[in-house]
């Protein structure tokens, strides 16, 4: 239409323009010959006459065209709107239908639509408040059909007084049920990678006779087969205790909701002795080809292993669902590994320019412990380091007075500020007693070297150090001071430990195994014996980790208050708002156990506007699935959380929740 209008005025100018050429030329034939004046002017007058004429023929005929053409457009445009095979509707987002195609009545006709269009004009009003963009897509099911809508929205006139707005939408319902059929039948053909794991294979053939090793194997075997069953999948032995599981996606829920009873399953096998079989299964989505799902798996199996075995990890779009991890880790160290690790660490030392060693923020005895520890190492190889702290608990402020006083260790504690401008490429950071990115001293750190070592006795968290160019992850260790202990054993150069850093290891062990009364194994009492051999002084070590009188009558009032459920779980809360609160919620959590009945504790306190909660145990619980549901972690007897923005009344009915779907998850 706006094309055709411009037509027209196009050839009104052109006339114009030769009306007005014509007139000069006749004026200049007048002015040389006044003769020609009155011919002249009966000319002109003849082709205004002719133009005019001319001009309303050409004008009417355009305009009859327009007129023809744009009642086919308007016809054909309603045809096609009437008779369109998608169903089609106008509504207005007030709720109201102004009007629906013949398809769109064919369609929906034995359904109640109109409270569905009702809901879907709700949503897309809220969805062109917000959005500047006023097409329409988006998916809806209606009875047991999936519709594809798409649209345009278009801005009415303002009504009322209060002149609210409202739209008007034109939206097309485009059947797709069996394109997101196919779709979904396509993301359940692709294959899910496992690996499975048996925990303590090597303990458990050192347990059986000759003749039972066989029927073991057998049985286990039959087990994890029958159990791949369910699935369809294949099982492919790839070594004696490493088995690869291959199955279609479709069948993870399942395993899901059995919560891979395999784990149970395995360890109702009969075997002489205190040894129980136990698995760990890693399970992988991630990955364009079969094997980079395989390696994604790996990986998967390494924090399953990190989390102390005995359990399932599903790794999908590089997120974890954990199930099972509910038994005892049980001690499987070597000691060629630590004298491996400790060669391996000393090459890397050798390699690099200089060492910072780092701990976890708010620093305890271990961690600071372990530090002193690697720094005498590195010191023994011959290259210079630093230990890297920023905080650290008010019941460490006697340890602390006494490393500054030790001629060595004068300059030997640097803050964030120093070690961000003294660290290099070249640098090597080992990082002690935590394995998370986010809870070291200094995360910044992490990005600016990539010779990062990791020492650690946690179980593994989703949030681990990727990177390490070496790991020395043992769950089943005491602590982070027996593992370096360990590691100073077996340097190339002898270590001469002075009796201050001896102390400082043996305390990280003491405080971490509760005087050598909570998860102590063999190799605990063989680092504590090295230790002792420096002259190390119990009681001087035990007055470092004394309490003042103030902060023991806070631990009893808390334990006071503790309440009582499901029978052998204490809870209690430490009400002030304090800096050392979970300092004070971690030692009322241990006292907590010594009452009698009492096997799993938990203790919430404010520090920094947060809630922090203590977990322990001593029993069958394991604290550390509880508090990992709160964003914890930790170990099975041993784990700690922190929630923002609720109370402590808010938090502990939230603590309750997750233990009893701990009991609920243990139950199915």
């Amino acid at each position: 239409m706006q094309n055709d209008k411009k037509a027209i005025e196009n050839i009104l100018i052109k006339n114009r323009i030769y009306i007005a050429i014509i007139a000069i030329i006749l004026i200049v034939l007048c002015i040389q010959n006044i003769y020609f004046i009155i011919p002249s002017i009966i000319i002109f007058a003849l082709i205004i006459i002719y133009t005019y004429w001319t001009d309303n023929k050409k004008t009417t005929e355009i305009t009859q065209h327009i007129e023809e053409l744009t009642f086919s457009i308007d016809t054909t445009a309603k045809n096609t709107l009437i008779n369109s095979p998608f169903p089609l509707a106008i509504l207005e987002t007030d709720g109201n239908i102004v009007w629906k195609s013949i398809s769109f009545v064919n369609e929906f006709g034995n359904v109640d639509i109109k409270n569905i269009l009702d809901n879907l004009a709700k949503e897309i009003k809220t969805q062109v408040e917000n959005d500047d963009s006023k097409s329409i897509d988006m998916q809806i099911k209606i009875e047991k059909k999936d519709y594809k809508i798409i649209g345009e929205c278009l801005k009415k006139k303002q009504k009322g007084i209060k002149k609210k707005t409202e739209y008007m939408v034109v939206l097309y319902f485009i059947d797709n049920t069996e394109e997101l059929s196919i779709n979904q039948k396509y993301e359940e053909s692709k294959s899910c990678v496992g690996i499975i794991s048996i925990d303590n294979y090597e303990e458990t053939m050192k347990a059986l006779t000759t003749e039972e090793k066989p029927q073991v194997l057998a049985k286990l075997e039959k087990s994890i087969y029958k159990w791949a069953e369910a699935t369809n999948g294949i099982v492919i032995k790839s070594e004696r205790d490493i088995y690869v599981f291959m199955f279609e996606q479709k069948y993870i829920e399942i395993l899901k909701e059995n919560k891979f009873d395999i784990l149970d399953t395995v360890k109702e096998i009969k075997i002489e002795g205190p040894l129980q079989i136990t698995l760990s299964i890693a399970i992988s989505q991630d990955g364009e080809t079969d094997y980079e799902k395989y390696k994604t798996a790996l990986a998967t199996l390494d924090i399953a292993l990190g989390r102390g075995g005995d359990q399932a990890v599903i790794r999908n779009e590089e997120k974890y669902n954990f199930f099972g991890g509910r038994s005892i880790e049980v001690e499987k160290r070597t000691k060629v590994k630590a004298r491996m690790v400790a060669h391996a660490l000393e090459d890397l030392i050798q390699e690099s320019k200089n060492v910072m060693v780092m701990g976890h923020v708010n620093g305890d005895i271990d961690s600071i412990g372990s530090s002193i520890g690697i720094y005498k190492f590195a010191k023994t190889v011959g290259k210079p380091a630093k230990i890297v702290n920023n905080t650290f608990g008010s019941t460490l402020q006697d340890f602390m007075n006494e490393v500054h006083k030790q001629e060595d260790y004068k300059n030997a504690i640097i803050n964030s500020t120093q070690s961000l401008s003294e660290i290099t490429e070249d640098t090597l950071l080992v990082i002690v007693d935590t394995n998370k990115k986010n809870y070291v001293e200094v995360p910044e750190l992490l990005e600016k070297t990539n010779k990062i070592v990791v020492i650690d006795h946690h179980r593994r968290s989703t949030d681990y150090i990727e990177n390490a160019t070496l790991s020395f992850h043992e769950v089943y260790a005491s602590s982070a001071s027996e593992l370096v202990t360990e590691l100073l054993q077996y340097t190339t150069n002898e270590t001469a430990l002075t009796t201050f850093e001896a102390e400082s290891l043996y305390g990280g062990i003491m405080v971490d195994t509760k005087n050598f009364t909570f998860k102590t194994g063999v190799r605990t009492f063989e680092a504590a014996a090295y230790l002792r051999k420096n002259n190390v002084d119990i009681l001087k070590v035990k007055k470092w980790f004394q309490s003042d009188l103030e902060s023991y009558n806070m631990i009893a009032d808390v334990v006071k208050n503790a309440e009582i459920v499901r029978e052998t779980i204490g809870i209690s809360i430490y009400e002030k708002e304090d800096e050392n609160a979970n300092l004070i919620c971690a030692k009322s959590a241990d006292e907590l156990l010594t009452i009698n009945n009492i096997t799993t504790s938990f203790v919430l306190g404010i520090r920094k506007k947060k809630v922090c909660i203590s977990g322990r145990s001593i029993g069958d619980i394991n604290v550390q699935l509880i508090l990992e549901k709160l964003g914890g972690g930790g170990h099975i007897g041993v784990a700690g959380a922190q929630i923002t923005g609720v109370t402590l009344e808010e938090a502990k009915n939230i603590l309750i929740e997750k233990i009893d779907e701990y009991f609920a998850e243990g139950t199915n």
